[in-house]
């Protein structure tokens, strides 16, 4: 190629280098919208704000009256007492229900002259209704859980990657009376690229642990919705599968049909109901608690106050001992007792390690890899804790370390470990 462009006359050379410089740009600017492409686009629904309010729904009213108005005030007063029997309350007056209900949620309607025909939702306030509904007013949640709803759809796993009907059920769905801390994203932004369906097959608790630091959440929920097409602008067959944990652990399962794809929102959001008292229940079970293995090391304390605790320990009980022996003293009890064991040496005289945090940068070809290497340099002597701080698989991720000593003696005892290290300003690179 060189010597092709050194034949070439001067003018002609220019050209094609400007053409070159001139694809370069374009495949740089293609790339950066490819890049963007990923995270970009109409994707996320923010779920609705929740509050403590009870909130029953799916109440079908079916009413005649003397006018529009006076059939629809009719369906209204008994979706409140469809409602409140829903809930198991006890039989009080309408004006005492009228006085409890803060909302009332319109699904769907139609309205005749003097029919009325609706799907509607009540939302009582829990102050008031508390006091009828007894302990099932008032009851404590569980701790905070990601949502992460698929859909199987066509061959196709679905999470955040698009919108979707599925997660538009969870988002819409009115959470405050529920039991479950629901963590529901948004799925705009890096979500779509974050949570995916391949992620719920991932057993490792290193990247189980980044995720849901992110969101603030203690654990994974996974309601999974399977489509099954009968014939194309048919019924739709859907099996519902609720999974937990960072094992997908299977909870239960059932199966409804739509009537076609239109019928798929008042569907799902049947499901959804359902599967909140799928979680209820194994809430109530025990199977809901935070796994232990996504929590444990991340609660210990910091070493450095560790060993202040210890040091004041052991003055504390050298304190208690000079104290025991002035009082047997006093008593006169020095012949019998044994002569007084030396004082242990002090803690606050020996030397304590300064600990100091480092960067270590290491290549992470896959997760595995990820794994094998923190615990190796957690295993370390001197290492007091290893925690990523970046992550990138097929590339080099970055891990932050607290260690009792200087960098040049971190460098020398990652050697000793196996490890051949690259020593920079504050930094390491350690490869195998």
């Amino acid at each position: 190629m060189a010597h092709y462009l050194a034949s070439l006359p001067q003018s002609r050379k220019a050209i094609l280098l400007a053409a070159a410089a001139v694809m370069a740009a374009l495949c740089a600017v293609l790339a950066g919208h490819l890049l963007s492409a990923q995270v970009d686009g109409n994707r996320g629904i923010a779920a609705v704000v929740s509050s403590s309010d009870i909130d029953v729904g799916g109440i079908d009213v079916d009413v005649r009256g003397d006018s529009a108005e006076d059939a629809r005030e009719k369906g209204w007063r008994q979706a409140q007492r469809d409602g409140w029997a829903k809930l198991g309350g006890p039989k009080i007056s309408d004006s005492q229900l009228q006085s409890m209900v803060s909302a009332i949620v319109i699904d769907k309607e139609q309205i005749g002259p003097r029919r009325y025909i609706a799907r509607l939702g009540v939302i009582f306030d829990r102050s008031r209704a508390s006091r009828f509904l007894g302990s099932s007013g008032q009851r404590a949640r569980s701790a905070p859980m990601l949502l992460m709803p698929v859909t199987f759809s066509g061959g196709s796993q679905l999470v955040y990657e698009r919108r979707n009907l599925w997660q538009r059920a969870w988002a819409e769905y009115q959470a405050g009376s529920s039991r479950i801390d629901y963590v529901r994203p948004s799925g705009a932004a890096g979500d779509s690229l974050l949570l995916t369906f391949g992620q719920t097959g991932r057993r490792s608790r290193i990247w189980w642990r980044n995720i849901l630091d992110q969101f603030e959440a203690a654990d994974v929920l996974v309601p999974i919705a399977s489509l099954d097409y009968q014939w194309p602008g048919g019924p739709i067959d859907v099996t519902f599968t609720g999974r937990y944990g960072p094992d997908s652990t299977y909870l239960d399962s059932f199966t409804m049909t739509a009537r076609g794809y239109s019928d798929l929102p008042r569907l799902y959001s049947e499901a959804v109901q359902r599967f909140d008292a799928m979680f209820e229940q194994g809430l109530a079970d025990g199977k809901l608690r935070p796994n232990p293995t996504l929590t444990g090391g991340l609660t210990d304390a910091d070493p450095a106050l560790q060993r202040l605790i210890e040091a004041g320990r052991a003055a504390d009980a050298r304190d208690r001992a000079a104290q025991a022996a002035a009082e047997a003293a006093e008593r006169g009890e020095q012949s019998t007792a044994p002569e007084a064991a030396p004082a242990p040496p002090s803690t606050d005289a020996a030397p304590v390690a300064v600990l100091s945090s480092y960067t270590i940068q290491f290549a992470s070809p896959d997760a595995g890899t990820i794994d094998a290497t923190l615990a190796a340099v957690r295993a370390t002597a001197g290492v007091r804790g290893a925690a990523t701080s970046s992550l990138a698989i097929g590339g080099t991720s970055v891990m932050s370390v607290t260690y009792g000593g200087s960098l040049s003696e971190l460098a020398g005892a990652l050697r000793a470990r196996g490890f051949t290290v690259s020593q920079g300003a504050g930094a390491l690179a350690i490869s195998r």
